[in-house]
């Protein structure tokens, strides 16, 4: 039988049909981008300190004097987590001691916060925060709240192609949008931190299942000049268009379980498009079910407005498949080459995803509006994957990859020079290096895609998403150091970016050569270079048109 791309070549690359699938399942990721970062407003953490009862019976003034101050960011605010004990200033209050003058508050006992804390409401209503009281001894759980939405984020990146492999395109695409809305919903009733993050999770293996999947969809049924920019430009500015809306609504809804329910309810205008996108044909010609693939091809010839031919699939030519060589993990570190590629790979992807996810959940820390800054982290996605896709058609990679990171960690190194006053120029550098960032993360799966050879390629993409997936899952712990210094994060994030971008100057260049078939034809790490070049790699003067894995 005759190549898919052959058979259907005579729909076109950019039919009425074509145009349907690609915004269809790209609107599709718009919930994902809510989903993603709803952590910033959900678990947000607003200013408080300990509550004083009512009946205290303490004066004005020492009511005033109850909280004692603490040096933070270089300014003395109140504690967030202890109080002058109560008793003591109750009996100075009665004996008409006056703070400060008549009693030196320095050398007050203090207790911690028995009664309870006092939030401001200037910028949430209300969080999982407030609701449970998840600061001081509890505040380790904030971070772990958002960990374990990416470790849900890495196991529904393991099971996914596996399921959607086995049943179908479609039908897991839809059914991992109704876990990821359901169990959205099903948060809102959360009577406990632990029933929350448990939810989380589970939305987590949702979310991204639900994004591979239409990822995968959208790969095979789109032709090939369509199918670049699907995956490069499509998928990720429709996650960003998500993300974008997110501090929109939460700007408007600043009650956590309102915010929840409305980021939900978009996930229900998913379900009309179970009657419009198609099951993939090549899934469907790999089972074997070729009249349904033929259907899918001539209802979509009748949508483009052109005559299918009399017989698209001859079945009679079908001919048994090779069996094909099986790889395994180790493969990837079988010579000291491959073995030194895939070590610094991992390296890469684990510690730029530190980077992408820590400097978007880091945006309560920043100074100004969290809801425009927010807003600004995700409108800069934009242009990055813009960039992203210039710099892949245009320019080499390890300098593509490299430039951006130092740019993205260069600039977030800076922002600790940078004096208090000048807030705007901080939250400036933290977008600038979100955009390099992004940009880098980008272009990552094309430059994984072409270093390695056929028989470990997906094997090698799942790995380093692995690794990714790990690196976002200890972002949320970098942000956490910023309760504590609020340049640390930076200075730690800055300093792993750039020394990730030298790192990326020591591995092959792809740009320009052929896809490596076998071990044999893998270039050469830089500090390998006296050894035998790729056969064959630099025949190829234009840079090939690949898959692209999503982040």
């Amino acid at each position: 039988m005759r190549d898919y791309e052959e058979v259907s070549a005579f729909l076109g690359e950019w039919g009425r049909f074509q145009r349907l699938v690609f915004f269809l399942l790209s609107a599709s990721i718009v919930p994902n981008g809510f989903n993603g970062m709803s952590a910033v407003f959900l678990a947000g953490t607003p200013a408080h300190r300990c509550a004083v009862p009512r009946g205290a019976n303490l004066s004005g003034e020492w009511l005033n004097a109850s909280i004692p101050l603490e040096l933070r960011g270089g300014r003395e605010e109140p504690s967030r987590c202890r109080r002058y004990r109560l008793a003591a200033l109750a009996n100075f209050s009665a004996l008409g001691l006056r703070p400060g003058s008549d009693v030196e508050l320095g050398e007050l006992e203090q207790e911690p916060c028995l009664d309870g804390w006092e939030y401001s409401r200037d910028v949430y209503r209300s969080t999982i925060v407030t609701e449970w009281n998840l600061v001081c001894e509890e505040d380790w759980k904030v971070p772990l709240t958002t960990s374990l939405f990416f470790v849900g984020v890495l196991i529904g990146s393991f099971i996914s192609g596996q399921l959607s492999d086995r049943f179908g395109r479609k039908s897991i695409l839809f059914s991992t949008m109704a876990v990821q809305t359901g169990f959205s919903f099903l948060q809102i009733f959360s009577t406990s931190w632990e029933m929350f993050t448990v939810l989380f999770l589970i939305v987590g293996m949702g979310q991204i299942s639900n994004y591979v999947v239409a990822f995968i969809l959208g790969t095979e049924i789109l032709g090939k000049s369509v199918r670049i920019i699907f995956s490069t430009l499509g998928v990720c500015i429709f996650f960003a268009i998500g993300y974008m809306l997110l501090p929109l609504f939460a700007y408007f809804i600043r009650d956590w379980r309102m915010l929840l329910l409305a980021l939900t309810v978009p996930g229900l205008f998913c379900v009309p498009l179970w009657w419009i996108i198609p099951e993939s044909p090549r899934w469907l010609i790999s089972q074997g079910r070729y009249k349904e693939a033929e259907a899918i091809i001539r209802k979509a010839a009748k949508i483009n407005g052109i005559p299918a031919p009399a017989v698209i699939f001859d079945t009679a030519e079908d001919s048994k498949p090779q069996q094909q060589q099986k790889a395994i993990l180790l493969d990837l570190f079988r010579t000291r080459n491959i073995a030194t590629i895939t070590i610094m790979s991992l390296l890469l992807w684990f510690f730029t995803s530190v980077g992408y996810f820590g400097l978007s959940l880091n945006t309560p820390n920043l100074h100004g509006n969290v809801y425009i800054n927010c807003f600004l982290l995700a409108v800069v996605e934009v242009p990055s994957y813009v960039i992203a896709w210039l710099l892949l058609r245009y320019l080499p990679r390890r300098y593509s990859i490299a430039g951006t990171l130092f740019l993205g960690g260069g600039v977030v190194l800076f922002i600790q020079l940078v004096p208090t006053d000048y807030s705007a120029l901080s939250v400036g550098l933290v977008m600038l290096g979100k955009f390099g960032i992004t940009s880098a993360f980008s272009m990552l799966y094309v430059y994984n895609v072409e270093l390695y050879p056929t028989l470990v390629r997906n094997m090698a993409v799942g790995a380093t998403s692995t690794a990714s997936r790990l690196g976002s899952i200890i972002a949320p712990y970098f942000v956490y150091l910023g309760a504590y210094d609020r340049v640390l994060p930076y200075i730690l994030m800055g300093s792993l970016t750039v020394l990730i971008g030298i790192l990326t100057l020591f591995l092959p260049e792809s740009y320009g050569n052929s896809l490596p078939e076998s071990f044999e034809q893998m270039l050469k790490v830089k500090c390998f270079r006296n050894g035998q070049q790729t056969t064959g790699a630099r025949n190829s003067k234009k840079s090939p048109k690949i898959l692209v894995t999503p982040m």
